[in-house]
């Protein structure tokens, strides 16, 4: 018994289902709702379009700002360049005013100082040059990326375009398609749209609408005879009403119950 229960639920269920699917495959097949959905990918393909626009303005602002990077650090290196030679300069100056004297231009002061700035420069140079490479590394690598990212949004803003005018072509052959199915309906009696029906209604009222007509000029000729018997009836009737009154003398006109032969044939009265 249970088992029973449940393949009728079960059967309930799958008709619910196959109704649901069918219902919900005929509201998606209705032009408007076509649109409607054409509509709403549109914008939101349009939305992703955007963002990756935001995206690829960002990379583009990145690689703007490592290439400000890098000029400012040419610039530095440009003068730590300069200031590395005049501190080769310097040191040149002392060497000679101790003659060439190796040991009295090393002890000397000034020397001292020149060769822990040449040395500084060289480091801080090396830090800006590696500095430099790693930006010009990056904004390469950022420069391929946003051109390949600006092909792909090309293609997009295409795809987009395409999707515009796939929905009026998909709008209207749904439409096509639809008014074919219904003329074939028609053709094969199995229209059951509201077409159709509207159809047959009219072409009702326009054979109760004849035959409402035929039946009044019918009823038209019925009355005229009718009419014509009563009148006819009366006619008779007046007729017999005014020999009764010339009878019995409520009439001027004498009455002729006899023919004007009865006096030869009538009895004397005795």
């Amino acid at each position: 018994m249970f088992k029973a229960i449940g393949k009728y639920a079960r059967a309930v269920w799958y008709l619910a289902t196959f109704r649901i699917d069918k219902a919900s495959e005929t509201l998606r097949s209705n032009p408007g709702v076509v649109s409607a959905n054409y509509d709403r990918i549109i914008e939101d393909k349009r939305s992703r379009i955007n963002q990756y626009k935001d995206a690829i303005s960002a990379m583009i602002a990145q690689e703007e700002t490592k290439k400000q990077k890098v000029s400012d650090l040419t610039a530095e290196i440009e003068r730590l360049e300069k200031l590395k030679a005049g501190a080769a300069a310097k040191a040149k100056q002392v060497a000679q005013k101790h003659a060439g004297n190796p040991e009295a231009t090393r002890s000397d002061p000034e020397y001292q100082k020149c060769q822990a700035a040449f040395s500084d420069f060289t480091s801080t140079l090396s830090e800006k040059q590696s500095r430099v490479a790693e930006l010009e590394g990056d904004v390469e690598q950022l420069m391929e990326n946003i051109n390949r990212h600006k092909i792909q949004i090309q293609a997009q803003l295409r795809e987009l375009e395409q999707l515009a005018e796939e929905k009026h072509e998909a709008v209207a052959t749904i439409l096509s398609a639809r008014e074919e199915q219904q003329i074939a309906d028609l053709m094969t009696g199995l229209s059951q749209n509201r077409t159709g029906e509207e159809l047959r209604e009219l072409r009702e009222l326009r054979q109760k609408a004849s035959a409402k007509a035929r039946i009044s000029r019918e009823l038209a000729g019925l009355d005229t005879k009718q009419a014509e018997v009563e009148f006819m009836d009366f006619a008779a009737a007046s007729q017999a009403n005014s020999e009764f009154d010339a009878l019995i003398g409520l009439s001027n006109e004498a009455p002729e119950t006899e023919p004007k032969d009865s006096q030869a044939t009538r009895i004397p009265e005795g």
